[in-house]
C-alpha cells in the first residue's frame, strides 16, 4: 500500500466477486427511505437529478440483516438503466448500488459498490459483491441511486437479489500442491532435510510446510526514487537480506498519462538503474532484490479502475513487458523474483482474459517460456489484502511465490493518513477493540490456510504503521513475530520513501515529523532484520 493510498480506497476494497446465485426471497420487501430526487412508483425506484443539483444527488437506502453472511461472500444484483449520467464530483461517487457497514472492532467502514457508469446505458443487470473474512457484518445498509452527479437512473426493485456471488475470475486448482525447484528449496528447510532429500523429490518438498518455514529473507521496500550507496550501506548495517525494488512514480496514478510509449520510456529508466546500480550493489552485499511492478501499463481510468482490466491491448502490453524483463534478466544472480502487479484491484467484470488472476497467469506463462527457473510473485485482489485469499487460486506453475500486504486494522495503521483526526490517535494494542496479536493472526488466517492447503511459499511484501500511531513499535513486533512463526519472507514498507512510513522519522502528526537517528519502530525493525 504505497503512498498513493492517501486516497480513499475502502470504497471498493471488498468488492471482488460477481452476481448472486442464492436468492434472498425477502430482498424486494426491504423498507426503502427515499431522499431528494428519488421516488418509488410501484416496483420501480426512479432517480432523476437535475443539472445543478449534483451535490444533493438522489438516493434510496434500506437496512439489511446479513448476519448469516459474516465472513462469507455476499452479492446483490438488480436490473437498472441510466440516462445522461454525468461525471461525478469524485471517482468514488456516481451511480450507486452498494453496501456499507462498519466493523465494530476495527472501526473500519467498507463501501463495496457496483462499477461506475457514465452517459446512457440500456436496461441491464448490475452487481455488487463483498467478501471480508473475520468481520462482523450482521447489519448493513444498502444504498441505491445517484450520488454527487446528475442524470436519470431507474432500478427495478422486483429484480433485487441478494445471496452467494459467482466469481469474476477462475476459482480452480483448489487441491494443487505447489512445486518448487532446487533453486528455491536450497533456501528453504533445514540443512539435514536438504542433504537427505532425493533429487527426484525436490519439487515436492515445499508441500511440507515445515520445510518452507526456514531461512527467512527479511528486508524493506526501496525508496521510490533512485537508491544511493548510503542506502545500501545503511541496510547492510541493519542486517537486511531483501529489497523490494519499487518501480512506481506517482501516488495519484489516475493522473498519469496512460500512453504506453511514455510508460515504456519511464520503465526503462527504472530498469536501467536496477541493472547498473541496484542489483550489483545488492549482490555485493549478499542481498536479494524483488523487481516490483508498482505501476502496470495503462494506469487508471476516471473511476480509479485499472485500464488493464478492460483493454486487451493494454493487457497484452503488460504481458509483453514481462517478456522483455525476463529476456533481459534471465539467469542473473541476486533476483529474488518478479513481482507481477502491485496491489491489483478488480471490482467488476473484466474484458475476456483480462481479470486480475488470468492476467498474472498469462504473464507468468510468458515468463516461463523464456526462463523456467526464476521465481514469479503473484498478488491477490483487494490490493493484495489477506481476506482476499479466501477466494484465490494457485497457479499450476513451478516456483510461484504468493504475496500478501498487511495493514490490518487499516483504521490503526493509516490513522491520520486517510482520515482527518485531531490530536488523539488510536493505540495498539487496544483490548476494548480486540486489537492485539490474536487479532492480527485472525486477519492473516486466510493466507495461512492457503499456505497450509497448497504448500505455498508466502511473502509479506508490505506491512507498516504510520509513524505517529501509538504503539506502532509493538504492532511491527507482533507482525514480524507472526511472519517468522509462519516462515514467511517479509519486507517493511518503506525505507526512505514517504516520511510517515520511515522508521527514521518521528513526530506527533503528519506535519510534525522530523528526522530521528533512533526510534522505537527502527529498533524493532532492526531487531527483526537481525534475527538468527
Amino acid at each position: 500500500m504505497k503512498s498513493r493510498s492517501f486516497a480513499i480506497i475502502t470504497v471498493a476494497a471488498a468488492a471482488i466477486l460477481g452476481g448472486p446465485r442464492i436468492v434472498a426471497a425477502d430482498a424486494p420487501a426491504l423498507k426503502w427511505k427515499c431522499g431528494p430526487n428519488a421516488r418509488i412508483e410501484g416496483n420501480l425506484l426512479i432517480v432523476d437529478v437535475p443539472v445543478g443539483e449534483e451535490e444533493t444527488g438522489g438516493l434510496a437506502t434500506a437496512q439489511l440483516d446479513i448476519a448469516e453472511w459474516d465472513g462469507r461472500p455476499i452479492g446483490a444484483s438488480i436490473v437498472a438503466s441510466g440516462e445522461r449520467i454525468a461525471k461525478p464530483l469524485h471517482w468514488y461517487t456516481g451511480l450507486k448500488f452498494q453496501f456499507e457497514y462498519e466493523d465494530p472492532l476495527s472501526g473500519e467502514w467498507s463501501y463495496p459498490n457496483t462499477p461506475n457508469r457514465l452517459g446512457d446505458f440500456p436496461q441491464q443487470t448490475i452487481r455488487v459483491s463483498d467478501l471480508v473474512a473475520g468481520t462482523t457484518r450482521s447489519k448493513a445498509r444498502m444504498m441505491i441511486g445517484l450520488q454527487e452527479t446528475s442524470g436519470r437512473a431507474v432500478f427495478d426493485l422486483s429484480t433485487l437479489r441478494i445471496g452467494e456471488p459467482v466469481p469474476l475470475w477462475p476459482i480452480t486448482n483448489q487441491t494443487l500442491k505447489c512445486a518448487y525447484s532446487d533453486r528455491i528449496i536450497s533456501h528453504r528447510g533445514t540443512k539435514a532435510q536438504r542433504e537427505t532429500a532425493p533429487n527426484n523429490q525436490s519439487k515436492k518438498l515445499c508441500g511440507s510446510v515445515a520445510l518452507c518455514e526456514k531461512d527467512v529473507f527479511r528486508g524493506v521496500m526501496s525508496p521510490s526514487q533512485e537508491m544511493t550507496l548510503d542506502d545500501f550501506d545503511t541496510l547492510q548495517s541493519w542486517g537486511a537480506t531483501l529489497i523490494r525494488y519499487q518501480m512506481g512514480r506517482n501516488w495519484n496514478a489516475q493522473k498519469v498519462t496512460p500512453d504506453l510509449g511514455e510508460y515504456d520510456r519511464w520503465l526503462k529508466t527504472r530498469l536501467d538503474h536496477f541493472d547498473s546500480f541496484v542489483l550489483p550493489q545488492a549482490v555485493a552485499r549478499g542481498m536479494k532484490v524483488v523487481i516490483d511492478m508498482h505501476e502496470v501499463p495503462g494506469m487508471k481510468n476516471e473511476f480509479n479502475e485499472w485500464n488493464i482490466l478492460h483493454d486487451p491491448a493494454v493487457a497484452e502490453h503488460f504481458i509483453e513487458t514481462w517478456r522483455r524483463i525476463a529476456r533481459r534478466f534471465k539467469g542473473r544472480e541476486g533476483i529474488y523474483g518478479y513481482d507481477l502487479w502491485n496491489e491489483p484491484m478488480q471490482i467488476g467484470e473484466a474484458a475476456p482474459g483480462c481479470d486480475f488472476w488470468t492476467l498474472q497467469k498469462r504473464a507468468a506463462e510468458a515468463i516461463r517460456e523464456i526462463d523456467p527457473e526464476m521465481p514469479i510473485i503473484v498478488e491477490c485482489n483487494g490490493q493484495d489484502s489477506p481476506w482476499a485469499y479466501g477466494c484465490f487460486s494457485p497457479l499450476e506453475l513451478t516456483n510461484i511465490i504468493y504475496q500478501v500486504h498487511m495493514y490490518l486494522p487499516l483504521a490503526y495503521t493509516h490513522q491520520g493518513v486517510m482520515w482527518k483526526q485531531g490530536d488523539t490517535y488510536r493505540p495498539y494494542p487496544d483490548e476494548s477493540k480486540g486489537w492485539n496479536k490474536d487479532y492480527l493472526r485472525a486477519g492473516l488466517r486466510p493466507v495461512r490456510e492457503f499456505q497450509l492447503r497448497h504448500g505455498a511459499k508466502i511473502y509479506c511484501g508490505e506491512f507498516s504503521a504510520v509513524a505517529w500511531a501509538p504503539g506502532a513499535d509493538q504492532y511491527l513486533r507482533d507482525c514480524i513475530d507472526i511472519f517468522e512463526e509462519y516462515g514467511w519472507d517479509w519486507s517493511y514498507h518503506a525505507f526512505r520513501e514517504w516520511e510517515g512510513w520511515s522508521v527514521e522519522q518521528e513526530g506527533p502528526n503528519w506535519s510534525g515529523l522530523v528526522p530521528a537517528t533512533d526510534t522505537p519502530r527502527k529498533r524493532v525493525l532492526v531487531e527483526g532484520l537481525r534475527r538468527p
